[in-house]
């Protein structure tokens, strides 16, 4: 169950308690530039249209090395120039403008739901 959630990530109920809060006025836009987290972790600045709030604290219970799924993707998730080539990564997709935001609420359910399967896990 644990590797079948973590290979078919993308598939996963997107976690629904997630609030999406747009700033009014502003144009909808989903593409982001760079992601920031709170100082408490419970709601992440997408962009300067939208801010992601609800996130549960449980979520950076589960980590990749030193830091949370979340934590990695926020920081993976953000336009880059590489110094020496100029080659820019652009992760927004053209043909799927909210797919990051789906795959925030998506890590968020992973993230819970691994902590919860690890917590009944027996100890060896």
């Amino acid at each position: 169950m644990l590797a079948d959630l973590h290979v078919n990530y993308e598939s996963v109920p997107k976690y629904d308690k997630l609030r999406k809060v747009e700033t009014p006025g502003m144009r909808v836009n989903w593409d982001v530039e760079k992601m920031k987290l709170s100082k408490d972790k419970t709601q992440l600045t997408y962009n300067d249209f939208l801010t992601l709030d609800g996130i549960p604290v449980a979520v950076y219970d589960y980590k990749l090395g030193t830091r949370s799924a979340l934590e990695w993707v926020v920081d993976q998730y953000r336009v880059k120039v590489d110094k020496r080539s100029g080659i820019k990564n652009d992760p927004n997709r053209e043909g799927n403008p909210r797919y990051i935001v789906d795959l925030i609420a998506r890590v968020i359910t992973v993230s819970l739901k691994t902590v919860e399967i690890v917590k009944g896990l027996s100890e060896l």
